[in-house]
């Protein structure tokens, strides 16, 4: 039905994507850069997509992912969005910021890596294709790294002052940015000054407005290199606050992210030997409650939790020739101290230290080699991760029930220190191109640790780590990391004049992390836990518990030029998400979807007509009591024009009929008084215009 309901809108949207992809190699056969205006694919590994030539959606950068096979967005507010990809989200993907792994600040993910990607910073996102290699760290899945503008080396000893800028606007939630880099440099030295500022407010749909969906950004920061002969240092240092934003999806909202990064990196060739080291350092602040950008609740009800996250990271590595081939041989670690504590601004005597003093520590060590066997390009690699974590002492007011106590004396008296060993192999095959076709297998196992939240949460709580499913949930110090073992196959066709690259998959996950009934007596309330929980309007808790877990799909995309100035661009992006130990499904599994767009483009300007078609989605979790979601259609219209060399203005239209439709993976209303039911899900934005002016020089 699903497949026929794609097929159905297939002929509306024969017009292609919005520029999905002609792809360029880098000079690496296992990038691909897929470049929103173009009509081809090289064979990869590695997809990017690039901002700047993509519709204005929204400030956050995970916007760009309806446009990449098997990717997908979780919406929790305009600033929390969620990468999704082949049906695994949060902290399970290798996500990454200009290179830096760092710990979330909020324990309800409200920054999520990406919320410190402003889309007017990112130079592109690299998202890899199936699994990430072991060298780029641990992670169940795929991973992405949406890498910052930065005016580059040159080729002479004279300075070249260079500037890469965006500024944009959307009617429909009255938002303006801009952003970008400036800087000078040489063969032997660069320094870039880069900046940006957001604000929008509440997001109107065809119907009303959602309330508490306004948001607010700034960051600024610098980035410097030196380099001699074949080394090369650099220093990146970067600020943001993120002010007052919603997040309707959660019981409470942003008020402030406040958040210093620091990385420094050495890159080098000793001979045969390529040496390349980092350290990287990350603080966060976060401040957010229920009553400055919603509705107040009575007094007594009022909330502000405080918390706040630093990590610590370094790594090193080498290369050298080895087996005919190039071995890579690396350590790296973290250190990330987390502190969460609830309040009441009304009531002194009503406090929550919920996650205190969490410490998670990281070693690991990895080997990869790639090279050619039997005919095949290969890629090998092996990880082990040593994990450490431990809970400090919590504490509460005397403002909490008699049953928090029962609950805070019984996990301060317990053991809160855990250690795990993680394993991750991967084999990478591909054909090299022949009669304009290459084949792609893999081969992986990969494992995880289960987060904080899900191990130390000893008082039920609507914290969940980003689910936004308004569960109460508690945590379970027992859980095992989950293992994944997957497969994949694909082929990368291209022509002079079309591509096609489809991939199948299938991921069998062990001791996958979920939600599941508290007890066994359900709604029954005969623990402290329940009675808490009931409490606080929930009478049927959860508990992060391991189950076992299937997904399994097909993506690809593809296009095709008609002639000189018209091309078909689409993606298309299927995936089945189940239970195997019960007769359920997955949480928040994005349904199968098709974006295609017609261009036009004649010369310096060029016309896209796009439709992306979402099909419905009945396969959903009981567990998490997820309610089923419609399909829907929402048609397009963008254009660019090249007003000069380094200057581009582009303008459109996002749904242009004005369709009233909810995304399956948008979170559910959680603020009284909008124009959006209470414990509905949130709808799609309503018919608004954007335009975006670029100037890189």
């Amino acid at each position: 039905m699903r497949l026929a309901y794609l097929a159905g809108v297939a002929t509306l949207a024969i017009g292609g994507t919005p520029a999905f992809a002609q792809p360029t190699t880098n000079g690496d056969p296992l990038k691909d850069v897929v470049v929103v205006t173009a009509a081809r694919q090289e064979a990869a590994t590695t997809l990017t997509a690039r901002p700047d030539q993509q519709p204005v959606e929204g400030p956050d950068v995970t916007q760009l992912l309806s446009r990449v096979p098997g990717a997908a967005r979780v919406g929790n507010g305009a600033l929390s969005g969620q990468a999704q990809y082949r049906g695994v989200f949060g902290d399970r993907l290798n996500l990454r910021v200009d290179g830096q792994s760092f710990a979330s600040g909020g324990p309800n993910l409200m920054d999520p890596t990406f919320h410190y990607a402003p889309t007017t910073l990112v130079a592109e996102l690299v998202i890899d294709r199936g699994v990430s290699p072991v060298s780029d760290g641990p992670g169940l899945a795929g991973g992405m790294d949406a890498v910052f503008k930065r005016i580059d080396y040159t080729t002479s000893s004279d300075p070249r002052v260079g500037y890469d800028i965006t500024a944009d606007a959307r009617s429909i939630d009255d938002s303006v940015s801009f952003g970008g880099v400036i800087g000078a440099s040489t063969d032997t030295w660069r320094i870039n000054a880069l900046g940006s500022y957001e604000s929008g407010n509440d997001t109107r749909f065809p119907g009303g407005t959602i309330a508490a969906s306004s948001f607010e950004r700034g960051v600024y920061g610098v980035s410097a290199g030196a380099r001699a002969g074949e080394h090369e240092f650099s220093l990146d240092l970067r600020r943001q606050n993120t002010g007052p934003s919603g997040n309707p999806p959660f019981p409470m909202d942003m008020i402030y992210f406040d958040t210093d990064f620091a990385k420094a990196g050495y890159k080098g060739s000793w001979g045969d030997l390529d040496l390349a080291a980092s350290l990287g350092y990350a603080d966060v602040a976060h401040l957010m409650d229920n009553y400055t950008l919603r509705p107040s609740p009575v007094a007594a009800q009022q909330r502000d939790a405080f918390a706040t996250a630093t990590t610590r990271s370094a790594s090193i590595a080498a290369a050298l020739p080895a087996l005919g081939g190039e071995a890579s041989v690396g350590v790296d670690g973290e250190d990330i101290d987390r502190n969460v504590t609830i309040t009441n601004p009304t009531n002194a005597a009503f406090f929550i230290r919920s996650l205190p003093d969490i410490q998670q520590q990281r070693q690991g060590l990895f080997l990869e080699w790639r090279g050619e066997i039997g005919g095949l390009q290969t890629q090998l690699g092996a990880r082990a991760d040593r994990h450490e974590a431990s809970a400090g002492v919590a504490s509460i007011g005397p403002g909490l029930p008699p049953a928090a106590t029962t609950l805070l004396n019984a996990f301060n008296s317990s053991d809160r220190s855990l250690d795990d060993t993680t394993t991750d192999l991967v084999a990478r095959f591909w054909t090299m191109e022949a009669n304009d076709l290459v084949w792609r297998f893999t081969l992986a196992r990969k494992q995880k640790v289960p987060g904080h939240v899900e191990r130390f949460l000893w008082l039920p709580s609507n914290t969940s780590g980003g689910l936004a499913d308004g569960n109460i949930y508690m945590g379970a110090r027992d859980l095992r990391p989950e293992t994944a073992w997957i497969a994949e196959a694909g082929f990368d066709y291209r022509s002079a004049t079309a591509y096609l690259r489809p991939t199948v998959f299938v991921r069998q996950i062990d001791d996958y992390v979920q939600g599941v009934a508290f007890d066994s007596t359900p709604g029954v309330i005969d623990t402290p836990q329940e009675m808490i929980a009931n409490g606080s309007g929930d009478p049927t808790p959860l508990r992060f518990a391991n189950v076992d877990a299937l997904l399994y799909g097909l993506d690809l995309d593809a296009g095709v030029v008609l002639d000189a100035f018209w091309r078909i661009d689409a993606v298309l992006s299927i995936v089945h998400g189940e239970r195997r130990d019960i007769d359920d499904y997955l949480y928040r599994v994005a349904p199968p979807s098709l974006t295609a767009g017609l261009t036009y483009e004649p010369g310096v300007w060029s016309a896209t007509f796009e439709a992306r078609a979402v099909a419905e989605q009945k396969n959903v979790s009981a567990t998490n009591s997820e309610a089923p979601s419609a399909g829907y259609i929402v048609l397009n219209a963008f254009g660019s024009w090249t007003v000069r060399d380094g200057v581009k203005l582009s303008a459109g239209v996002e749904n242009l009929l004005d369709h009233k439709y909810e995304d399956h993976l948008a979170g559910y209303n959680r603020i009284s008084g909008s124009d959006v039911a209470l414990g509905s899900r949130l709808p799609g934005a309503g018919r608004g215009v954007f335009v975006r002016l670029s100037a890189a020089g």
